[in-house]
């Protein structure tokens, strides 16, 4: 299977030297690799024991950043937002 890293990286927005291709294109192909030899789940679709319920957490939503920090990490932003590429024409 042939997989394009540097198309990954472009989608990701990083930058990957001619000296890490070979490092990141092995660890992807072991990541595949891996997720290729994970094994097959029954199709009953019992995947939850009913005598160990999970129990869920609170969510609980903390505002730690300022909004002008936030927005340095957008490629682009205008009237304090942040601009994405139009997909609706």
């Amino acid at each position: 299977m042939e997989i394009d890293i540097r198309h990954i990286a472009k989608l990701a927005r990083l930058k990957i030297t001619d000296e890490e291709l070979p490092r990141f294109e092995k660890e992807m192909a072991d990541i595949v690799g891996m997720v290729e030899n994970l094994p097959d789940l029954p199709d009953s679709g019992a995947l939850i024991d009913p005598d160990h319920p999970m129990t869920m957490r609170q969510d609980k939503a903390e505002n730690t950043f300022r909004r002008d920090e936030l927005l340095k990490n957008a490629p682009q932003v205008q009237a304090g937002c942040v601009v994405v590429p139009r997909i609706v024409e």
